[in-house]
């Protein structure tokens, strides 16, 4: 596969392939619907890879590297890019690694609940997180989001009381920054659901993949950073701001208070990330943050220009610029449309999006899309789906 002609290392890695190109990748998002469809749905990159991944994984396959993983290169290599980018200094002793951050997650909350326990969480948010949760036999306790995406702590403490009524035990799972709102949640939201769940005696997880991918009017604080959070664990990879969900691999880190919790967690579990993908992983947190900040440059003008092209041409859907993520929330309740906004989409404008109804409480009349495309893409997508409504 060739590179677009004209592209240099220097570019958004967004401008580097052509639709054609694209075509040829034989993963989900380009393989679930048929080729007149434009895929914007699943969070996967139409990104050149960052050279020096692929110069680690070539390497590897050069050598035959290819057996089972081992050491801590992972956690340390995630610790000083978390020092670098955000100032936290996670101990890579605390950590572990698991195959992903979703079943990390469901492995963190089988050690903390009990089989029939509550798991809260923040509607419209991650489809998976309710089948992980109920899979694992927990219940899914929703605490809906305000109208503008943000966390409103006396709906979460309304949950908290379900989810510990009869002093049972219960976990708090927080998406940040949150899928599919984009929200970058602050300083003193972050603080009260720390002072919140010490007090209802709840336990957080807190699910961090999206955390490299903030713009520059935010900051993400890492959750384990703040005071107060010594009980709580939070989930990491590199997967999603480098694209290699396809190289699995993720970090589990405990907070003080936590570490020997997660010192129980089975050594079958901590066998399952893919040895290539620490591999990857590592040459991302080592040496893709050039790549990365190329990257944040092109999402930031594509979410931008995704504004201008919505009020242009579908000004009935309303869209608040994400603070983080490649993941843009549209409400097309206003279009009226008789049926599910994606369907509409797909079945006359030949674009693939996510149903917002997937994502729970407050996902009717949504669609989530995926901007992380070149500008070409994005504006095709768009006329696409203002011809749907025609």
């Amino acid at each position: 596969m060739s590179m677009r002609e004209g592209f240099s290392v220097d570019s958004s890695p967004l401008s580097a392939l052509t639709l054609e190109e694209l075509r040829q990748r034989t993963s989900a998002k380009w393989r679930r619907y048929p080729p007149e469809v434009l895929p914007l749905w699943v969070a996967e990159m139409d990104v050149a890879l960052a050279e020096p991944i692929v110069a680690a994984v070539v390497e590897a396959m050069e050598i035959g590297d290819t057996g089972y993983p081992s050491g801590s290169t992972y956690a340390e290599a995630m610790a000083d890019f978390a020092a670098h980018r955000w100032g936290w200094h996670l101990d890579p002793r605390a950590s572990a690694n698991v195959l992903d951050v979703m079943n990390g997650i469901a492995e963190v909350l089988k050690l903390i609940t009990g089989p029939g326990d509550a798991v809260v969480i923040n509607s419209p948010v991650y489809a998976p997180f309710y089948v992980f949760i109920e899979h694992i036999g927990r219940r899914v306790i929703e605490a809906p989001l305000t109208a503008e995406g943000r966390i409103e702590m006396a709906t979460l403490e309304a949950g908290f009381t379900r989810a510990t009524e009869g002093g049972r035990r219960a976990a708090f799972l927080l998406c940040s920054p949150h899928n599919p709102t984009g929200a970058v949640h602050t300083r003193a939201e972050l603080s009260a659901v720390i002072e919140l769940a010490e007090r209802r005696g709840v336990r957080v997880v807190v699910d961090e993949i999206h955390a490299p991918l903030v713009y520059a009017e935010s900051t993400h604080l890492p959750y384990l950073s703040l005071p107060g959070t010594e009980r709580a664990f939070a989930v990491l990879s590199a997967s999603k701001a480098w694209n290699l969900a396809g190289l699995k691999a993720a970090l589990v880190v405990a907070g003080g208070a936590a570490a020997d919790e997660l010192a129980t967690l089975p050594e079958v579990v901590r066998h399952g990330p893919s040895h290539v993908g620490i591999i990857a992983h590592v040459a991302a947190l080592r040496d893709g943050s050039p790549w990365l900040d190329r990257l944040l440059d092109g999402l930031d003008a594509n979410r931008r220009l995704l504004g201008e092209l919505l009020a242009e041409h579908l000004p009935g859907v309303s869209y608040r610029e994400p603070q983080g993520t490649y993941l843009a929330w549209l409400d097309c309740r206003a279009l009226r449309l008789a049926g599910d906004p994606a369907g509409v989409f797909l079945e006359h404008g030949h674009v693939a999006l996510v149903s917002g109804p997937n994502f729970g409480t407050g996902g009717a009349g949504h669609v989530r899309l995926n901007f992380a495309t070149s500008p070409e893409l994005l504006a095709d997508a768009v006329l696409r789906m203002a011809s749907a409504l025609r």
